[in-house]
């Protein structure tokens, strides 16, 4: 009978029992017990009650009970730690015992108890076993070292386990050389303090590579894996290693193959490049690679995406072996696809013909990826091999005729492309792509087909129709369709300004009035204010020459390359991501690079970076992110304006391309892009700034927002924006009557707020507001009113009254007008200040895009009260030590680094109060970039 019998079992008080068992004096009965008591843990029943019973089952000198307990005591440690101490004395007892199973078994059951109250007691039976007669008990102490120091790492270092561990690498028995090493590979990893003692030198890799022809395969892994690690000195101690790491490169297993070629992959870059044995390994690395890609599909799959890494490092390598990669017809997909990819980076003007007609029988096939990579595959061989060019265009003109929809579509994307790369050459096939515009569905077809008709607009006849018909469903395109319909036809109106100001219009008004995609009106803005103030530089603009596309526009960068070079034979190398990426914990071991070769350390530089010193005494700098990260400010309610010179500028409108009057967006949708944190985008006001010639004012005034659409107010539409003056913060409200009957009896309240902010008097107006007109009021505001902390921290609930009804909304405080005249500080004060605030409060971030030297910029913040204290010259770099005070008393000290030249500036901030850091950096943020 089998021992599936002790799984049967459903008796109860069955515990009792057992523990008669485990006490009987006959040793038969006691091992049924314990295979009893070890089913029942199996299947997840409490057995640890047990725990005493049977450890004192160890003493025997049956080796199949002894298993047994020690399983059971492996496994109930952790939960009885205070008994699992009674086993120590019989570890220390079966560690010198006269059979090396048992002394084995014994350390083995030690590094699996991870109970770090019996750790130390552990010491002197591993230290004894390291040194054992016999390699089964070394080779299993050399990994419960690994084991013992994720218990406690400390310890093990302290007692100089680790040297014994580099020592067992010159073992004569290569089973114990294979342990130590996959021993020190795993402590490398977890822990950096380590590998100062076990870094590996030339004389322990000869060690190593005098073991790996006696070892188990995965042992002759774990000793490549190590030798990768190993940066030889010199080129001769290179070409020493990989001549003798070539020869597992014959080697059955295909992990041990591809672990060789990592080997040799990395040290390839230390041997002389002026000599042939680089060439001459790199001829040894084709032929076991290919041979690879006759296994079962799993292993050619992780072979090819190793393959696509060492093409792109060294595309030599493969250059002779492009039919291996042909595609084979019972190829599953995830295998054909792979094959696609590097018979792509492959081609060359030798083989292009023969990869060209073989992708055209790809084009072909039923499976619908496949084809469609096989047809993108056709566009990139026209990209990379500039002879093919022609051959390429004429293939998929081929395909096109066969009227197959996805065909076609790709065909189109893939000619776009080429039209890119090869400007004015094959233009007389667009008529036949205009054939089969009706058949596009798919998004990036049309786009394409898009771009083509625009960036040919003269060309073609009836570009116009062609261009109109996509504008039908405008709204229910996807983006990429709209931003390149829009910028095909502003590039139509620019090449045939006379026929087609009407389709332009139309475009722009789609792009901006109905459309709620921020980067859409954007374009569409840009454009409009373009057109409108100067057609030459929409011209230059929009009509641009364009770079030339890549021949390779999806080669990994090459750090990363180098880095997934050093990690071939593992997960990176099939994910194409650094290991630090999905392993966690292990972003500083995992993050390797190739050494350097013989070149480049000639050419890098032996003078390390200078550090730019800290200017402020004993202030730190950690690393941030930059202000796209903060979530400043919520998104403000209805739609912004642009200020009023603005809009009566863009309102006039000016005479466009051949003496036709091009319109400009009407003042109700002109400038009205709100971004996240409620105002106006700043790049476009500077952009009007710098157009119209716009004024600036003494201080920073926000364009005014729509608080309370008129649909909201039932017909009440309050719009409004802050500012300061007279040492006073002030709401500017425009109050617009949209409705049939007149408006009166005004009236505004605020609720807490964190600032305590509240109107200073009541809204008066002299008369009623009369139906489709408005007002406009100054409301002062104080600061005396309830303090309660609002999320976010400047933001605003108001209710609002008039005769019909009252209406509630809520709106953004831009900080920087609760700044008060009197947040000047003296200088000592200042440094004082900065030293004793923590400098864990400090934050750093950077200002883009800020058009003002170090002069003008204290001018403007000043006029904010934002205050200069003291100014410094730093290797040519200006730094402006800066302090404000919020009206509730809280004080901000700044530090502005402002480079010459340099429209990116450098802000550190430190308050005690880090809730106001949000609202600072957009006060910032705004004053910088306002005109």
């Amino acid at each position: 009978m089998t021992d599936s019998k002790y799984f049967t079992t459903t008796k109860k008080g069955e515990i009792f029992e057992l523990k008669a068992e485990l006490n009987s004096d006959k040793k038969e009965k006691k091992k049924e017990a314990v295979k009893k008591v070890i089913a029942s843990m199996t299947v997840g029943k409490d057995v640890s009650s047990l725990f005493a019973d049977v450890v004192n089952c160890m003493q025997t000198d049956n080796l199949e009970l002894k298993k047994l307990v020690y399983l059971y005591l492996m496994n109930y440690a952790k939960t009885q730690p205070d008994l699992a101490i009674m086993a120590v004395n019989t570890f220390v007892k079966d560690c010198e015992d006269p059979n090396p199973l048992i002394r084995a078994l014994a350390v083995r059951t030690m590094g699996c108890i991870r109970v770090e109250k019996i750790t130390a007691y552990l010491c002197d039976p591993l230290r004894k076993c390291l040194k054992d007669e016999d390699p089964y008990v070394r080779k299993t102490a050399a990994v419960c070292i690994a084991k013992l120091h994720d218990i406690n790492g400390e310890m093990v270092e302290e007692l100089g386990f680790l040297n014994t561990l580099r020592d067992l690498t010159a073992d004569p028995n290569p089973m114990v050389v294979a342990n130590a090493v996959a021993s020190i590979g795993e402590i490398m990893e977890t822990s950096p303090s380590a590998r100062s003692l076990l870094e590996l030198d030339f004389q322990i890799v000869g060690k190593l590579l005098t073991a790996l022809n006696e070892c188990t395969e995965w042992g002759q892994i774990f000793i490549l894996d190590a030798v990768s690690n190993y940066v030889p000195e010199d080129s001769s101690n290179a070409v020493m290693i990989c001549e003798r790491v070539a020869q597992r490169l014959a080697h059955a297993n295909s992990a041990i193959v591809l672990s060789s070629v990592k080997v040799i992959m990395k040290l390839i870059e230390v041997m002389d490049q002026s000599t042939d044995q680089p060439a001459n390994f790199m001829k040894k690395l084709s032929p076991p690679l290919v041979t690879l890609l006759s296994s079962e599909p799993e292993i050619q799959y992780v072979a090819l995406r190793n393959i696509n890494l060492v093409v792109q490092k060294r595309p030599d390598i493969m250059k002779q072996d492009m039919k291996v990669f042909f595609v084979k017809y019972n190829d599953p997909i995830y295998v054909k696809l792979e094959k696609l990819d590097i018979m792509c980076r492959l081609t060359s003007e030798a083989n292009v013909a023969q990869v060209i007609a073989e992708l055209k029988e790809y084009a072909t096939e039923i499976d619908v990826d496949f084809v469609r990579k096989s047809v993108r595959a056709i566009g990139r061989c026209a990209i990379k091999v500039e002879v093919a060019a022609e051959k390429c265009v004429s293939t998929l003109l081929d395909l096109i005729q066969t009227k197959v929809n996805y065909v076609v579509q790709e065909a189109v994307v893939v000619i776009k492309d080429i039209f890119r790369k090869f400007p004015n050459r094959y233009e007389s096939i667009i008529a036949t792509l205009c054939e089969n515009l009706d058949t596009l569905d798919e998004s990036e077809a049309k786009a394409s087909m898009i771009w083509i008709i625009g960036e040919y607009a003269e060309r073609i006849d009836n570009a116009d129709e062609l261009l109109e018909s996509f504008l039908d469903g405008y709204q229910d395109e996807s983006q990429q369709v709209q931003l390149q319909l829009l910028t095909a036809i502003v590039k139509l109106f620019l090449k045939k300004p006379t026929d087609t100001q009407d389709l332009v219009q139309q475009v722009l008004s789609l792009a901006t009035n109905d459309s709620d995609n921020p980067d859409l009106r954007d374009r569409g803005y840009i454009y409009w204010r373009l057109l409108s103030t100067d057609p030459a530089a929409a011209k230059h603009v929009v009509l641009a020459e364009k770079p030339l596309i890549s021949a390779e526009t999806d080669l990994i960068e090459p750090t990363l390359l180098d880095e997934l070079i050093c990690h071939i034979s593992s997960l990176a190398s099939i994910y194409h991501k650094p290991p630090a990426v999905f392993v966690d914990g292990k972003a500083s071991y995992f993050r390797k690079a190739l050494p350097l070769n013989s070149d480049e350390k000639n050419f890098s530089s032996p003078t390390p970076a200078v550090t730019q010193p800290s200017v402020i005494p004993d202030s730190s700098h950690p690393a941030i992110g930059d202000l796209l990260d903060i979530d400043s400010f919520v998104p403000s309610q209805g739609n912004s304006t642009v200020p009023n010179s603005a809009v009566d500028l863009l309102s006039d409108g000016l005479e466009g391309l051949g003496g036709i009057g091009f319109g400009a967006p009407s003042p109700g949708t002109a400038g009205n892009h709100v971004t996240s944190d409620g105002f106006v985008d700043s790049g476009l006001l500077s952009g009007l700034n710098d157009v119209f010639g716009l004024s600036q004012s003494t201080s920073y005034i926000p364009p005014q927002e729509v608080w309370l659409p008129g649909v909201k107010g039932k017909g009440m539409e309050v719009s409004g924006t802050f500012c300061r003056r007279n040492n006073q913060p002030i709401m500017e409200l425009t109050i617009s009557n949209k409705a049939l009957d007149r408006m009166s009896s005004f009236a505004i309240q605020f609720n807490k707020n964190s600032f305590g902010l509240q109107p200073a008097q009541q809204i008066s107006t002299n008369s009623p507001v009369l139906p489709n007109s408005s007002i406009n009021v100054s409301l002062p505001l104080n600061t005396s009113g309830q303090v309660q902390k609002s999320e976010p921290l400047n933001s605003l609930q108001v209710a609002f009254k008039n005769n019909v009804d009252v209406f509630y909304f809520s709106c953004i405080v831009p900080l920087h007008i609760l700044f008060t005249e009197d947040g000047e500080m003296d200088k000592r004060v200042f440094l004082a200040t900065w030293k004793d605030i923590p400098s864990a409060n400090e934050f750093q971030t950077d200002v883009d895009n800020v058009q003002h030297n170090a002069d003008t910029v204290s001018s403007k913040l000043k006029n904010n009260n934002i205050f200069t204290v003291a100014k410094r010259n730093v290797d040519g770099q200006d730094m402006l030590y800066q302090s404000l005070k919020l009206s509730n008393d809280i004080w901000v000290l700044a530090e502005l680094k402002v480079q010459p030249g340099n429209s990116c500036f450098k802000l550190s901030i430190k308050s005690r109060a880090v809730q106001v850091y949000d609202g600072i950096l957009g006060a910032y943020a705004s004053i910088l970039h306002s005109a």
